[in-house]
């Protein structure tokens, strides 16, 4: 099961495939899937809230937890 986190900032195609690689090169064993509609990215796998968090702020963009 994945868990859901909102982040806001991602407007494009180009803004949710920077925030998947930068969540992907922090944990590179979890699969990450980008609903820009619901401006969420779920992440599957074995990772921290913290370290997602931590990928997302380094890609610009703003972490706003578990949705």
């Amino acid at each position: 099961m994945a868990d859901l986190y909102r982040v806001h900032g991602m407007t494009c195609q180009g803004c949710a495939r920077s925030v998947v690689q930068a969540v992907q090169r922090a944990v590179p064993s979890v699969g990450v899937t980008v609903d820009l509609a619901a401006k969420t990215i779920a992440v599957e796998g074995s990772a921290t809230a913290d370290v997602i968090r931590q990928a997302v702020e380094a890609a610009g963009f703003e972490f706003l937890g578990a949705a």
